[in-house]
């Protein structure tokens, strides 16, 4: 007879936002069954944010012995990244990491873990390696898969995608990545400073959904380090060369080839929805993801979706929110709604850029007056003794010096954005800003100085200077 299983709550998919509702819930008591496919950890672990992440970590070691003769430091001929051992330290990383997130973890916390794929049979029922799971409420946590565009001839090449480029051990000559978003960004600086010649096709521009001023930036960096980032180019079809290699075509009036030792596609992602039943569960789908309402509900109301599987943006912090939000709604009957526009994101290239609240694009399409205020990453003392000085913070505020939104180019601005998250969470000014002591030198100062800046006509108002007169009479 099949076993049914009747939890408070089922979570399908162990990734971030997943394992965040799992554990919350069995931190309260709550009977929890976690049903993953794949590996614990989901995306993020295994193929996304930490091995991209500690890659880019070995490429900016590189980095620095490549420029240690601007600090007077000598560095014998002939330094070179080991591929092999590179992969090691990315391995070693999520290593390192697993144990967070593992099924033995899960189930100490208290949670049934379940390896097998889900699938709902009715609008109350999921099946999973021959159990039943009957809950009261259920969190779709599937995430999303890499898309491969219909490009002719892919079905001929080998090509990466972030699920499959950390398993490489071997040193690529030419890798050629589509798509210049921050994934393609991110994986070209890593590549190229490890050894590798790297050319990025991009059908628009790179990093198009950033603020171009910020965006720019990084592709200048780029490009200075020589990655060869071709934007506005539309790849016609590709094919094999040779035993392992590849001949990417592009479109144009001018016809161009190029040809590589490996293909990379970095064109996006597309939500897991495939397979899990959400017709017969009645629950409303599209290819961009599961529909959901301002709480994350589905058209079933006992099933929510969190995460990537709900389409963009996809932010493995955002799942987590998602997940925060869920389970106050679940456990508390709170009316939580999540805030996309509090939301910060990153691109971890270097220079790094991050982005919370509007661009200047943005708000100048829903307020009339704006401020913009930037402090260039030159004018920063701690920066000029990193010789990290490309870059500067942007801050997009109204006329009475709200904070509508941030975004900063430059080392360490994945860090730095920290503050302005907060700032335009908590609807915070300028003058909160300014009314805040930054110690010195930091790069943390350049934010607090580009607030100053919104002050900076006060001195030349004629009121203004004839107060400070008036004053000065009395001594």
């Amino acid at each position: 007879m099949t076993e049914t299983l009747t939890p408070d709550i089922c979570v399908i998919g162990a990734g971030s936002g997943g394992l965040t509702v799992a554990a919350a819930a069995a931190a309260f008591g709550v009977s929890v069954v976690l049903v993953e496919k794949g590996r614990m950890g989901g995306d993020c672990l295994n193929y996304g944010c930490v091995p991209s992440k500690a890659m880019l970590a070995a490429a900016k070691r590189m980095r620095a012995v490549a420029t240690a003769g601007a600090f007077g430091i000598a560095v014998p001929d002939g330094a070179a990244a080991d591929p092999r051992k590179v992969n090691d330290h990315v391995r070693a990383v999520i290593a390192a990491i697993a144990p967070n997130d593992s099924e033995e973890r899960f189930t100490a916390l208290g949670v049934r873990v379940i390896r097998a794929a889900a699938r709902f049979v009715d609008r109350r029922t999921v099946e999973a390696a021959g159990l039943t799971i009957r809950a009261r409420r259920f969190v779709i946590a599937t995430g999303s898969t890499p898309v491969v565009p219909p490009i002719p001839g892919m079905a001929t090449v080998d090509y990466f995608t972030n699920e499959t480029i950390f398993e490489n051990r071997r040193r690529l000559a030419h890798l050629i990545i589509i798509g210049a978003g921050p994934i393609g960004l991110e994986m070209a600086q890593a590549h190229q400073r490890l050894g590798t010649r790297v050319t990025v096709i991009e059908a628009a521009t790179a990093l198009a959904n950033e603020d171009p001023e910020l965006a720019a930036v990084v592709v200048e960096a780029l490009r200075a380090e020589g990655v060869d980032i071709r934007e506005r180019a539309t790849v016609e079809r590709v094919e094999r060369r040779g035993r392992s290699g590849v001949r990417v075509h592009l479109a144009g009036d001018a016809p161009a080839a190029i040809e590589g030792s490996a293909l990379m596609v970095a064109t996006g992602r597309r939500a897991n929805v495939a397979d899990l039943g959400l017709d017969q569960a009645r629950v409303r789908f599209e290819a961009t993801g599961v529909k959901v309402n301002a709480a994350l509900r589905t058209s079933n109301r006992r099933v929510y979706a969190i995460g990537d599987v709900v389409g963009p943006p996809q932010f493995t912090h955002l799942a987590g929110y998602h997940a925060a939000q869920v389970v106050r709604s679940i456990l508390f009957r709170q009316n939580a709604r999540p805030d996309l526009s509090i939301v910060p994101r990153a691109t971890f290239t270097d220079p790094e850029l991050a982005q919370v609240g509007l661009t200047e694009g943005q708000a100048r399409q829903s307020h009339r007056e704006l401020r913009i205020l930037r402090w260039p990453f030159h004018e920063n003392d701690r920066a000029q003794a990193e010789r990290r000085t490309a870059g500067m913070v942007k801050l997009v505020t109204d006329a009475r010096g709200r904070i509508l939104g941030a975004g900063i180019v430059g080392a360490e601005a994945g860090e730095l954005i920290n503050l302005w998250a907060l700032a335009v969470a908590r609807k915070m000014t300028v003058r909160d800003i300014v009314g805040y002591v930054a110690p010195y030198p930091t790069l943390a100062e350049a934010g607090r100085r580009a607030a100053i800046g919104f002050y900076a006509p006060l001195p030349r108002r004629p009121l203004v200077r004839w107060l400070v007169n008036f004053l000065r009479k009395f001594g």
